[in-house]
This record gives C-alpha cells, sequence and structure tokens, in this order.
C-alpha cells in the first residue's frame, strides 16, 4: 500500500528523540514480555534472534522480559533470563550485540518476583520467595519477610546489574516496579506492613525501598545513563486497584522517584486510551509528564481491540486503529509508545504501520506464546 494508507499524523510515531545519552530513531517501543526460553536462566540464540527481528523491523527502543537480579529466588520459573552469572551474561551479550547489528537500541528490565509466582508454573520455591511482609496478596502469606540485610542485599543487585548492562553496551536500563511484583508490594499497603522505614501509612513513605534502588542505580551509572521505571497502578491480585486515587496521591508517589533518578515513567496500563482520573482525558502517563516533567512511555492493548486479560482467558486480539494514541502524541501528552502483543505476533508490525501496509497488520492469538519468533 501507498502512504495514503497510513493515518493521519503517522509521522509523528516516526519522530527521533533524544533523552540524555539515549538516542532513538522513532516513538516505538517494545514492551517487556516474560516468554521462558532461557533454559536455567541463560538467553540462548534463539532469543537474540527474537530481539534482532524486532529491531530489523524497525522498532526504535527494545525493553527486555523481565530478567532477574542476583538474589536467591527473585525468579519463580529456571526458564526465566537471569541478568547475573557468566553464562546469562554472555548470553545477553550476545542479545545487545544483535539488535546493535540490526541498528537498534536496547535496555533489559532488571526483576525480581517478589512473593508472587505464576500459577501456570510449577514453582517449588513458595516458602523461599522474599516480600516486605511475607504477603503476596492481601492476607495471602507466602514466603519469607526480608529483613534488613535482604533489602541491602536487593539495592545492590540492582545497582551491580545496572552497572553490568552499561559496560556490555545497552543503551539504557528499565526496573520492573510494577504489576505485584517486589517493588509494588513494597508500595502497596496490602502487602506491606512494615514498622520500619520501608513501611507507613502514606505511598509516599513506602516508596523507600524504590528511591533506595533507583539512587544506588543512578550512582552505579552515573548521571548520563537512562533510567526507566516500570509502573502500574492495577497490580496481577487486583486487576481494579488503583494505587494512587487521585492526582495529588500520584505526585506523592511519583515524585520521591523522579527525585531520586528516573528518566522515564513507563506508565502500564490495561488500555492505554483511558482516562488515569476523573475530569482529564489524561492516561496514567500523560498524568506522569504532567506531574513530573519527566519522560513517558504509554502502554496497554496497543495496536489491538482488546486487553492483556483476554489472552488469559483463551480470547484473540484484532488489529486495531491507533488514532487516539497519535492525537494524544501530538498534544505531547507523553514521548514513548510501548506495543506487547502486536509485536509479539509481528516482529515487522513497527515497519508495516511506517509503510501503511494496513491490510498486512496482524492479531494476537495465544497461541503465539508458544513459539519464539
Amino acid at each position: 500500500m501507498t502512504d495514503s494508507a497510513r493515518e493521519p499524523g503517522m509521522d509523528l510515531l516516526f519522530q527521533p528523540l533524544n533523552i540524555k545519552s539515549l538516542h532513538l530513531p522513532n516513538r516505538i517501543v517494545m514492551a517487556p514480555m516474560t516468554r521462558y526460553f532461557s533454559p536455567d536462566g541463560i538467553p540462548t540464540s534463539d532469543v537474540a534472534a527474537y530481539y534482532r527481528r524486532r529491531a530489523e523491523g524497525g522498532v526504535g527502543l527494545l525493553i527486555s522480559e523481565g530478567t532477574t537480579i542476583a538474589r536467591p529466588f527473585a525468579a519463580y520459573d529456571p526458564h526465566i533470563p537471569r541478568f547475573h552469572g557468566a553464562e546469562a551474561l554472555a548470553g545477553w551479550q550476545a542479545v545487545i550485540d544483535d539488535v546493535h547489528a540490526a541498528g537498534g537500541r536496547m535496555a533489559p528490565q532488571l526483576w525480581h518476583v517478589g512473593a508472587l509466582s505464576d500459577a501456570s508454573r510449577t514453582c517449588d520455591c513458595s516458602s523461599s520467595l522474599e516480600s516486605p511482609s511475607g504477603l503476596c496478596a492481601p492476607g495471602t502469606e507466602v514466603g519469607v519477610v526480608m529483613t534488613q540485610s535482604d533489602i541491602d542485599a536487593t539495592i545492590g543487585a540492582f545497582a551491580i546489574a545496572a552497572s553490568q548492562a552499561q559496560r556490555m553496551g545497552f543503551d539504557c536500563v528499565e526496573i520492573h516496579g510494577a504489576h505485584g511484583y517486589l517493588m509494588d508490594q513494597f508500595f502497596w499497603g496490602a502487602t506491606n506492613h512494615r514498622s520500619d522505614i520501608y513501611g507507613g501509612p502514606l505511598l509516599a513513605q513506602r516508596t523507600r525501598f524504590a528511591t533506595e534502588v533507583l539512587g544506588a542505580v543512578r550512582r552505579a551509572v552515573g548521571a548520563d545513563f537512562v533510567i526507566s521505571l516500570r509502573l502500574s497502578q492495577w497490580k496481577q491480585q487486583d486487576v481494579v486497584f488503583k494505587l494512587a486515587p487521585t492526582p495529588q496521591a500520584l505526585e506523592s508517589w511519583l515524585g520521591p522517584l523522579a527525585d531520586a533518578g528516573v528518566d522515564v515513567f513507563h506508565c502500564s496500563q490495561r488500555r492505554f486510551w483511558e482516562p488515569e482520573f476523573e475530569g482529564s482525558a489524561l492516561n496514567f502517563a500523560g498524568w506522569a509528564k504532567k506531574l513530573t516533567g519527566k519522560r513517558s512511555i504509554a502502554v496497554g492493548s496497543v495496536g489491538l481491540d482488546n486487553d492483556l486479560l483476554t489472552t488469559f482467558s483463551g480470547a484473540e486480539s484484532s488489529p486495531s486503529p491507533i488514532t487516539k494514541l497519535i492525537a494524544a502524541l501530538d498534544r505531547e501528552e507523553f514521548d514513548l509508545v510501548a506495543v506487547g502483543r502486536a509485536l509479539l505476533a509481528d516482529a515487522t508490525w513497527a515497519a508495516k504501520l511506517r509503510e501503511g501496509r494496513v491490510a498486512d497488520m496482524q492479531g494476537f492469538s495465544p497461541a503465539a506464546l508458544a513459539v519464539l519468533r
């Protein structure tokens, strides 16, 4: 198809963006998606090829699937990649080398699952999972309560992993603070009952663990290396929950994080087009940028007609126009757009969008999760 098939304003998605030392050719980001294709936590050549295909397909920034820091039981499955140990780091070196050879940019997403595991995966580690208060959900006890020594070691492990990423040539780094995993368990009062400096009745008080992680990472990588933080209001344990129910509460949450070193807020919603608060059309990413002045990434069912949760029920998704997203980008409500399932199904999604090949756009089937292509 010709350019006449492109949606109006499409060029906005393909404008470059510079953030400190990070120079992006366009505004399209590959969202992090756990794939379970790294045996013993080691990314294979197939994993490297999977990411390279997305770079070749025109994605401006790839964010890896969650890759775990050097803590016992930071992952609940041996096929989740890790970002520590010689073999695993060699696997990631091959990934970033392939992505760079294809002209791409990439961040590893550094992750600790806390007390949360995937019910669809066999895990004999439940008794050893660590979290702020030994809770994976309100009233649900799992694993052990982190001691001060555990917290200190975890903060150090995030910093070491970020420093490794920088030395290996990754273009930036992302910290996973969303979806009910460890950092989010500190944010959430229902899973953080601590009476020390990492707890408290106020959301701003419960940012302490995250700000210490971010501060340590910033010291490890220096002032110019970009740090992205993935956040969500919703949790897997409660998909309609809002950690910050008002703009004022959101500012009390994001302000300390911005001050601690975040350059980009990666704001996960189930549906990017939904307003975050009544009385304003701004979505989560829009509010994050408005309140902090930092760059932000919008994400949530981009390019598809239903949200992530339908995937777990076996439903398929069809391609959907992104007119609303382009309009919000034109208003500079956010700066970047992360695409998940649409890119998982089709490595050439960005190229097709740029070329106006609307008829060639693919939907998403849960069957795509079973293969790495």
